[in-house]
């Protein structure tokens, strides 16, 4: 079993910052990425950032320059700072990491139960 934890998120307003942290614990023999994404309703879950074991990075055109993402790989833990928050980052935010339970199984995607992030005045 795998579970991916998150933490943060809440109500800042614009212009403020939040952090989010993601941590999965469990049977895993290997993480290859792990990221963020967002969704509001009535639209499709959409990736904001995501990091693979190798530091290599993507951001969502939306966010560059505003979010940055890291990774402990010894903790296997995801982090998500975020700058400059305007009200259209407004949604609710999930960790999502693609790994292998083992040496023979396949890689799999596992998704946190998600964390409100809402930027209002």
């Amino acid at each position: 079993q795998v579970q991916l934890v998150e933490s943060g998120g809440g109500l800042v307003q614009p212009g403020g910052s939040l952090s989010l942290s993601c941590a999965a614990s469990g049977s895993i023999f290997s993480i290859f990425s792990m990221g963020w994404y967002r969704q509001v309703p009535g639209k499709q879950r959409e990736l904001v950032a995501a990091i693979t074991s190798g530091d290599s990075t993507n951001y969502a055109d939306s966010v560059k320059g505003r979010f940055s993402i890291a990774r402990d790989n010894a903790k296997n833990t995801v982090y998500l700072q975020m700058n400059s928050l305007k009200p259209e980052d407004t949604a609710v935010y999930y960790c999502n990491a693609d790994l292998k339970r083992s040496i023979l199984s396949g890689r799999d995607n596992y998704w946190g139960q998600g964390t409100q992030v809402t930027v209002s005045s």
